[in-house]
């Protein structure tokens, strides 16, 4: 029917003519009241928003000469992390002549990670990225 027509029937009945496809040809209206439809609108958002998780990524710094009881203790908190279903950033931060021996250090990120395999996995490779050289992990599902 005519927008002038659907109009009228919207107006005679008290309540509002809303475009639900203005796009289509021809465009798609509903006879309806507007005031309930953006309530119901809200609240479905609210709802979904309800069901969402955000997931956090929580940071543990080390540095390359980390001593084996202070990289466990790391570990546990990873754990801790992983378990909640955060992600998990492991930056290895080198500082002045440290620079020098970045391809040593890379086994402290690797041990790190042998120590979780059996709950993480890796999302993000280690990669260098400036002076710290960074992995991302995420729990196994």
């Amino acid at each position: 029917m005519s927008s002038k027509e659907a109009f009228k029937l919207a107006q005679e009945a008290d309540l509002d003519l809303v475009k639900v496809a203005p796009t289509a040809k021809p465009p798609v209206c509903k006879i309806i009241d507007y005031g309930k439809y953006r309530y119901e609108m809200s609240r479905r958002e609210k709802e979904a928003r309800k069901k969402q998780k955000t997931v956090e990524v929580k940071e543990i710094r080390m540095s390359p000469n980390i001593e084996e009881n202070d990289l466990n203790t790391k570990v546990n908190a990873a754990k801790k992390f992983l378990k909640k279903g955060d992600k998990v950033k492991v930056t290895l931060r080198f500082r002045g002549r440290e620079m020098a021996h970045v391809q040593q250090s890379k086994h402290i990120l690797d041990d790190f990670l042998e120590k979780l395999e059996d709950i993480a996995q890796v999302e993000k490779p280690p990669k260098m990225e400036g002076r710290n050289m960074s992995m991302v992990l995420v729990e196994k599902k």
